[in-house]
């Protein structure tokens, strides 16, 4: 009879812990979400989760909400080593009102400065939406009720995804031909004014903008991924090249705008742009839109496709063009059979590694020695450098492109000229001589006691 009773007790309580443990395996609640994040999708919901919080009310175009979420913006984009334009808070600007007053906004605007002395000044402009609808208040049984339009998806999600891909853009900038512009777009919610602001008014230099890429609403991508060009030429064959390559995704290119935004500024200035997006979803401008909507998973395969067409487009020979009679070809980029890094069928390796920070850190960086009067007197600052790494593997055409300082130039110069041989580049499986311009980076650290300056730039952060 005990021995009955215990069984049956014994039976009871395992199924009460196979019933917790169903329930706990398919929790559906937010305690788990993050739980098997990669570190890019980690840090991707972080951004949505800061930018998109109750603090910021929605973050209505003018509001502490929006310039909370611009602080945060410039903040990350720093941290990460994208150079920035404007102040903390933002390049403010005025939208005059029929009430009257002045709606006062933001833009926030970053910058990675190409590698090639040919196409360095000619520009990649990345945007992202940083406004959202703020806050509804309404009247229920009797109570004023506040509801706060969240907008992760719209645009948190944008500008979580052009965050992370400033980061992949700064640490690779060795990579890129052009230089590319990052910016928050403030009051686009007011008939795009941050962009036009941006246009007319902040950035001088239009004309060498050669393409605009737009990131907005890009959390939902399980129900479609698409990029939108207006049917332009160039560019949907762009994205074609890409479809034939092994990508984690590829969008659908459709006919029809998915959502009006800020890439119309841009094709109101005859500036071509392509728009990536999930598209419209059910919770699009409502309170539901918060961050258990999205997918950090599918953005995260989503933001590798974006970089790698980001990579195509700021080392494309001919930049597209807004109507087909506009085409031009840039001036040769071939010099004396030299064929630069990027073209490369098989790119010149250095200690059997083709990626080109291997040089710095193995050979550049070991050998450099700070000049001692650069230390006395404070100097420090970055050296672009470019060499040809001819057929037989030897680096020749040792020149700086960009100074930071007479003996900082002369020192990477002569530790780039002493390199050991390469192993060459190939194309069409024939040896041939390449190009490449790096970064070597000079930095001084303030010593905590007794003044002076202690060397901690001989290595490249990246």
């Amino acid at each position: 009879m005990n021995r009955f009773f215990i069984s049956i007790v014994f039976s009871i309580c395992l199924e009460l812990l196979s019933v917790q443990y169903s329930q706990a395996q398919y929790r559906s609640d937010s305690g788990y979400s993050g739980l098997y994040d990669s570190e890019t999708a980690a840090s991707m919901r972080r951004h949505v989760s800061d930018i998109a919080s109750a603090a910021n009310r929605g973050r209505k175009a003018g509001s502490e909400g929006e310039k909370n979420a611009a602080v945060y913006l410039y903040n990350v984009m720093k941290d990460y080593g994208v150079e920035m334009l404007c102040p903390e808070e933002g390049d403010e600007f005025g939208i005059s009102r029929a009430s009257g007053d002045t709606l006062t906004s933001r833009n926030v605007l970053g910058f990675v400065q190409g590698y090639d002395p040919r196409l360095r000044d000619r520009y990649i402009v990345v945007g992202a939406r940083l406004d959202n609808l703020g806050t509804n208040t309404m009247t229920v049984n009797g109570e004023t009720v506040s509801q706060i339009y969240y907008g992760a998806n719209g645009n948190a999600s944008g500008l979580a995804m052009m965050m992370e891909l400033s980061r992949m853009v700064a640490t690779n900038s060795v990579l890129f031909r052009r230089s590319v512009i990052f910016i928050g777009f403030g009051a686009s919610s007011e008939t795009f004014a941050g962009s036009w602001y941006f246009l007319n008014r902040s950035f001088s230099d239009t004309a060498s903008i050669d393409l605009m890429i737009n990131l907005d609403m890009l959390g939902t991508g399980d129900d479609g991924f698409y990029a939108y060009t207006a049917s332009n030429g160039d560019l949907n064959s762009l994205l074609d090249s890409m479809s034939s390559e092994l990508q984690p995704v590829h969008p659908e290119v459709v006919a029809a705008e998915p959502y009006p935004s800020d890439h119309r500024a841009f094709y109101a200035e005859e500036i071509p742009a392509v728009f990536f997006t999930s598209g419209r979803y059910p919770q699009h401008n409502t309170p539901k839109d918060t961050e258990d909507i999205i997918d950090f998973g599918m953005m995260e395969r989503e933001l590798e496709y974006i970089y790698n067409f980001t990579v195509k487009a700021a080392n494309a020979d001919v930049a597209p063009a807004f109507r087909p009679e506009d085409k031009a070809v840039l001036p040769a980029q071939v010099k004396d059979d030299v064929i630069p890094y990027y073209e490369c069928d098989y790119k010149p390796s250095f200690l059997n590694s083709t990626d080109p920070r291997q040089f710095l850190t193995k050979w550049v960086y070991p050998y450099l020695k700070y000049p001692d009067q650069a230390v006395k007197d404070g100097i420090q600052g970055t050296v672009h450098v470019s060499f040809v790494i001819d057929k037989d593997g030897k680096v020749r055409d040792v020149e700086v492109v960009k100074s930071a300082d007479p003996l900082l130039d002369a020192e990477a110069v002569k530790v780039i000229s002493a390199s050991p041989k390469w192993r060459p580049a190939r194309v069409n499986g024939q040896k041939v001589s390449s190009s490449m311009t790096l970064p070597v980076e000079f930095r001084l650290e303030k010593k905590a006691k007794g003044g002076g300056f202690g060397i901690n730039g001989r290595r490249q952060t990246w």
